[in-house]
């Protein structure tokens, strides 16, 4: 037996990452999974996740309440999260190429579609509340009052910083995220200690509502707490491709999958410091909490003194989630207009992100609406991950790469051609259970979907977007069966199979 080939780990910091969606050969494999723990940490512990867990209070809920719905949230989110995490080592490309294995050559643009929405809502989230934090922290902290232009001003630099770095590419994102998110981290813990200190903390946890749980409507507002964090860990099943495709396909994958169930436990701190925080508001500053102006309340109701760590927070917490958002997203886009290289997606993505900043900002006034949207993208992305997962295990894990890749090298024909492109059982199984998880959300305030109130105003449409589609993709299976070629030599796991006749990869006449 052959020696391994060395791993190459010399890749310059400041040198910009050559590699695309084209697989990464396996001696360029250099990373382990705590560079993707701090990925996926640094990714999702800024103010943004901090926002979204002030919603415990907007929905009325008591503290613990709402610490248990955070908490219970974002395990949850976490555990269906984690096995997203080994398509990059086996398939050395990202999630929505690896895709195509179940949803075919065109369905694997089902997958884009999720990123692309998850990453202009997530992103956008994050230069908002980033940006309108560290300029309210330093307008109090110098004296200077804010404006339109200012802030405007504030988010195109904030954009700017997250296309320059996301040029760079993989290794200054590994870099970057060993060294900001500890730091953060121990910023928001203070943050939390300074606010849990102030005598209107006291009064928070005093706050009880009678008789809540035979209420539907606190119910429901606990459930929508729960989504909420939940949107979180599983608005990066699209992502985690991108960000475990440099770890060796022989690693240890219980590493790997603890690596991200502990980058999103860890991300907790950010969460509670947006409910700590939003509760004091909500007792000092009602009206700023039901209007939606946390970042005001929070900056009015802080002590002198900790303006600076609040502008460092939202500063550094803005890069890390920003730039793990862009990379992935500039990195899928050009597997889908192949005429573009990742650096020219990347920078067409960013620059179409500060417009949809600029304008969702100052033009529609957004940023509440896309709150919402972010609990709706959870509930259509569930279905595709609960796809992915079944469709990894029926295969063993086993994968043909060089056929994935179809679509992005302009060709038609493949093991995973199916049906013109699209895996019929997979895409009619995502379109239903979609469709049918957003008509059961019921946010209150926020977004009831048509069939929302029928199981007496609570929240089923987390239920129902993992068992729906899951269940419907697993009779799909068995009634319309996949080709045997699409599977490894082991064979199928638990599914039947049928003889197929496989299509030579050829040049698309269209293309």
């Amino acid at each position: 037996m052959s020696a391994p080939a060395p791993v190459s780990t010399d890749t310059a910091t400041f040198a910009v990452e050559v590699h695309g969606i084209n697989p990464i050969p396996a001696e360029e494999r250099w990373a382990r999974p705590r560079d993707v723990f701090g990925l996926i940490f640094g990714g999702a512990n800024s103010i943004s996740t901090a926002v979204l867990g002030t919603f415990a209070v907007v929905f009325g809920l008591t503290f613990w309440d709402g610490v248990i719905a955070i908490v219970l949230g974002v395990l949850l989110g976490s555990l269906i999260l984690a096995p997203m995490v080994l398509f990059g080592p086996r398939n050395g490309t990202n999630n929505a190429v690896s895709s195509s294995a179940h949803f075919g050559a065109h369905g694997r643009l089902i997958g884009s579609l999720l990123a692309l929405l998850g990453a202009f809502t997530f992103l956008a989230l994050a230069v908002w509340a980033s940006g309108d934090a560290m300029l309210a922290s330093v307008a109090r902290l110098v004296g200077f009052e804010v404006n339109g232009a200012l802030s405007a001003g504030v988010y195109v630099l904030m954009a700017l910083l997250l296309i320059v770095i996301c040029v760079y590419g993989y290794k200054l994102l590994v870099v970057l995220n060993r060294i900001v998110p500890p730091l953060v981290a121990m910023l928001f813990v203070v943050g939390i200690v300074i606010y849990a200190m102030q005598r209107d903390f006291g009064e928070a946890l005093a706050y009880d509502v009678a008789g809540r749980w035979s209420d539907p409507l606190y119910i429901g507002g606990f459930i929508g707490t729960m989504l909420i964090a939940m949107s979180c860990p599983i608005s990066y099943g699209p992502f985690l491709g991108d960000y475990s495709r440099y770890v060796a396909d022989s690693g240890n994958r219980r590493s790997l999958l603890a690596a991200v169930i502990l980058a999103q436990l860890a991300c907790l701190g950010a969460f509670l410091f947006g409910h700590v925080t939003a509760s004091v508001i909500a007792v000092s500053n009602p009206e700023l909490i039901m209007s939606g102006d946390y970042v005001g309340g929070l900056v009015a109701s802080t002590t002198v003194w900790f303006f600076i760590p609040l502008a460092l927070i939202s500063v550094a917490g803005g890069v890390t989630t920003g730039t793990s958002l862009l990379y992935g997203t500039g990195l899928d886009f050009s597997s889908i207009v192949v005429v573009m290289n990742r650096v020219a997606s990347t920078v067409l993505i960013g620059g179409i992100t500060v417009a949809f900043v600029l304008i969702g900002k100052f033009v529609f006034d957004m940023v509440q609406s896309v709150t919402t949207l972010s609990t709706l993208l959870v509930v259509c992305t569930v279905p595709w991950i609960a796809i992915m997962l079944i469709g990894y295990l029926t295969r063993r894990g086993w994968y043909d790469v060089d056929s994935l890749l179809v679509f992005s090298r302009r060709q038609v024909g493949g093991k995973y051609w199916f049906q013109h492109g699209w895996n019929v059982n997979a895409v009619a199984s995502w379109l239903i259970g979609a469709v049918l998880a957003v008509s059961f959300v019921n946010l209150p305030g926020q977004f009831v979907g048509p069939l929302g109130n029928t199981v007496g105003g609570i929240d089923v449409s987390l239920l129902v977007a993992l068992t729906i589609p899951a269940l419907l993709f697993w009779i799909l299976l068995r009634v319309n069966p996949d080709p045997d070629y699409v599977f490894g030599p082991e064979g199928a796991r638990g599914v039947p199979v049928r003889a197929g006749e496989l299509e030579p990869v050829i040049s698309n006449p269209r293309a």
